[in-house]
């Protein structure tokens, strides 16, 4: 990886300097997510730990024993808010689906406490562990839990997908997570080491980089993932969309796609679309 051009990296993993009009983006998310939480009866801020941003939003299904979608935030790690992604509750919640959107600890951290990938990784596990044990009081039904999540949160689904639920804790069960949608996500960590604008504020370790790749660990052994990349992204991006599905195999990765025109904020607005068929895709996942 020490091989790839700064340059090169830069261009094809900075997505805001890809996207000039990116903030309308985000002003648009934080607008529409304000509207979802005030007219949905959302629970904010329950804490899942005691440490940093470990608190998540719970929007409750209409209906008892409903579905769970756990949606994880992109932003590289180092940036972006659960509160600026409640726009994707309401078109799920409609299909009578508990949504939950957890928030992480953010890179690099202060020097007393860094940040870490990996750390937060196991936020992640944290965060799904607390809504297995606690979702059926918001009506969610802990045996049908599906992860999605868009970038650096697309990573985690994936890796949430292969974690060791007994390992975490013995009253976990083995499939915790039962199937998991990955949008526009990072499956080998290494060329970040490199990338001029993410090396100093993620600083990957070697050993790090490798122990956080799912694209490197085996394929979990049960579940699906469905992957999907915006056809508007960077070739570096479509290829980790296809890495996950040559790493683990067709049949634990049965859809692996690159969607027409979108670039790499569409394609968070197409999961909330109920036209759309990366909103489907979820709705699938979530029904099998």
């Amino acid at each position: 990886m020490a091989s790839y051009d700064p340059a090169w990296l830069e261009g094809m993993y900075n997505n805001l300097a890809r996207v000039k009009n990116h903030p309308v983006y985000f002003e648009r998310w934080a607008r529409e997510s304000a509207a979802a939480r005030d007219n949905l009866p959302g629970r904010i801020d329950l804490p899942y730990g005691a440490g940093p941003n470990e608190t998540l939003d719970i929007f409750p299904a209409p209906v008892p024993d409903a579905p769970v979608l756990v949606f994880i935030h992109g932003g590289y790690w180092r940036a972006m808010d659960k509160s600026q992604h409640s726009f994707i509750a309401p078109a799920f919640n409609d299909r009578g689906v508990c949504v939950v959107v957890p928030n992480y600890a953010l890179c690099p951290g202060p020097a007393e406490q860094p940040v870490t990938v990996p750390g937060i990784l196991l936020q992640m596990v944290q965060a799904l562990a607390w809504t297995w044990r606690h979702v059926a009081a918001y009506g969610g039904d802990p045996s049908r839990i599906t992860v999605a999540g868009h970038s650096a949160g697309g990573h985690m689904a994936a890796a949430l997908l292969a974690c060791d639920w007994k390992a975490v804790a013995p009253d976990l069960p083995v499939q915790l997570v039962r199937n998991a949608l990955s949008i526009s996500g990072l499956y080998d960590l290494r060329p970040l080491q490199r990338t001029p604008f993410l090396e100093k504020v993620l600083k990957l370790t070697d050993a790090d980089a490798l122990r956080a790749s799912p694209a490197l660990w085996p394929a979990p052994s049960r579940g699906q993932l469905y992957a999907a990349a915006g056809g508007g992204e960077s070739a570096e991006f479509i290829r980790h969309n296809a890495m996950i599905r040559e790493a683990w195999g067709r049949n634990t990765v049965p859809v692996c796609e690159v969607l027409p025109g979108l670039n790499h904020f569409d394609v968070v607005d197409a999961i909330a679309d109920p036209a759309h068929v990366l909103h489907r895709h979820a709705v699938q996942l979530l029904e099998a």
